[in-house]
């Protein structure tokens, strides 16, 4: 038989050819749907993606603070200070009330 010889199938074989076409179409549908369904989630999942930002700003801090930790020391003293006047404000507002 040549490569140009076209192969005659039977019914039984055309209808079994489509059958496991269908399987394959179907099973590459479900791997698509399933990667669709992974990226939803995992776009969709605020907490964890929060926990993930959480950690990766301890990351980052922690190497800051070993890095220069005198201005870690100075950043959080000046954090400590700008709260502690919200918080001076906010009180010192309700009792002029």
């Amino acid at each position: 038989m040549a490569a140009t010889d076209v192969v005659r199938l039977d019914k039984k074989q055309q209808r079994n050819l489509t059958r496991l076409q269908a399987h394959d179409n179907a099973r590459a549908a479900r791997d698509q749907l399933a990667g669709t369904l992974g990226a939803l989630e995992e776009k969709l999942n605020v907490p964890k993606r929060a926990a993930r930002a959480t950690a990766r700003a301890k990351r980052r801090m922690q190497r800051f603070a070993d890095e220069q930790p005198g201005a870690a020391i100075a950043v959080a003293v000046g954090i400590a200070a700008a709260v502690g006047v919200g918080v001076w404000l906010v009180v010192r507002a309700n009792l002029d009330r």
